[in-house]
């Protein structure tokens, strides 16, 4: 009597085993093109980051502030990217944002950046190490780094607004060009974002 007592436990955790092991949950990965458009959460995304900085680049470089001082200097700017603020109501990594603008400006040859703080510091602890290391005919000399004509500022803003099953965010991104040695703004650009995210039966 038992041994039946066992058998039919064992056959009882067996079978609530494999129940088990059917009910779980399966993940599928599929790779996606890299400039494919995928809105998921309805968050801020790498689309947003891209298609907002070539629109504000393409804006800030058909101005006439770039004719206006190529015609004076003889020579297209050299600008640097201050600090573009997140004020919205997400986590929105701007560094990604940063590095698209530097992409767009350097792809249309119209102006030419210089390194960041942050990269500076990196720059001329090698230099400092050259110094003592490299030979003279290589080694990179001190007071020779180019300075920024104008720098680059902003934020990113957002308004979120639901109601009965609804949801839009509505995303303002501001740059501002501002010349280093004046402090005068000879640019300002806006791009607007707004997106519906309808809610489905398991909430946001």
């Amino acid at each position: 009597m038992r041994n039946s007592s066992l058998r039919i436990k064992f056959v009882f955790v067996i079978i609530s085993t494999a129940l088990l092991i059917g009910c779980g949950s399966s993940r599928k990965v599929s790779r996606l093109d890299s400039g494919q458009v995928t809105d998921i959460s309805g968050r801020w995304n790498d689309t947003d980051s891209r298609v907002t900085a070539e629109a504000m680049i393409s804006d800030l470089l058909d101005n006439p502030w770039l004719t206006d001082y190529t015609a004076v200097k003889g020579h297209k700017p050299v600008l640097i990217v201050g600090q573009i603020r997140n004020k919205s109501s997400e986590h929105i990594n701007t560094e990604v944002f940063i590095k698209n603008i530097e992409k767009a400006v350097l792809k249309s040859g119209k102006a030419a950046f210089v390194a960041s703080s942050d990269e500076r510091m990196q720059l001329r602890e090698e230099r400092m190490d050259q110094q003592h290391f490299a030979s003279p005919e290589t080694m990179k000399k001190w007071a020779n780094e180019t300075g920024a004509d104008h720098m680059l500022l902003g934020s990113i803003n957002s308004i979120v607004d639901s109601y009965e099953g609804q949801r839009v965010i509505y995303y303002q991104v501001n740059l501002e060009l501002i010349h280093l040695e004046s402090n005068t703004k000879v640019w300002i650009g806006e791009k607007k974002i707004k997106k519906l995210i309808e809610q489905s039966k398991y909430g946001w």
